[in-house]
C-alpha cells in the first residue's frame, strides 16, 4: 500500500491487484489537494500494466469543493480515453448531493 498525505488529505493505495487501481480518500476533495489526487490516479494510469478499473473509495471523503469535483471528471475522462472504468465506491450522501446538483452524477458513477 502506498500513501500520499497533503494537510488534512490523504490517499492510500492498494496495490495488492495490478489490473484494479484502487485509492482510499480521506479528508477534503478541494482546491488544495485536487491536483494532487489526479497526479497520483494519472500516474497509476501510466505504469504498467495498465488498470482495467480505477476504485476511488470515497468513503472517508470530507468536502468536495468545484475544484475536487473537476478533479474527478478529469480522472473519468482519462480514464476512458484508456478504456478503463472509473467507479466512486462509498459516496456518502454530500457528494451523491454535490453530483445531483451540478448533474454530473450521470458521467460519474456508472
Amino acid at each position: 500500500m502506498t500513501s500520499y498525505a497533503q494537510d488534512s488529505f490523504t490517499v492510500d493505495e492498494d496495490s495488492s491487484n495490478p489490473l484494479t487501481a484502487a485509492f482510499r480518500l480521506h479528508g477534503d476533495l478541494d482546491y488544495v489537494s485536487a491536483e494532487d489526487l489526479l497526479a497520483v490516479v494519472i500516474a497509476r494510469l501510466g505504469r504498467a500494466p495498465a488498470p482495467l478499473e480505477i476504485h476511488l473509495d470515497c468513503a472517508g471523503l470530507g468536502i468536495c469543493d468545484s475544484t475536487g469535483l473537476s478533479a474527478l471528471i478529469v480522472i473519468r475522462r482519462r480514464a476512458a480515453a484508456m478504456g478503463v472504468r472509473l467507479h466512486l465506491d462509498n459516496r456518502g450522501a454530500a457528494l451523491d448531493r454535490l453530483l445531483d446538483i451540478t448533474g454530473t452524477r450521470e458521467h460519474l458513477v456508472a
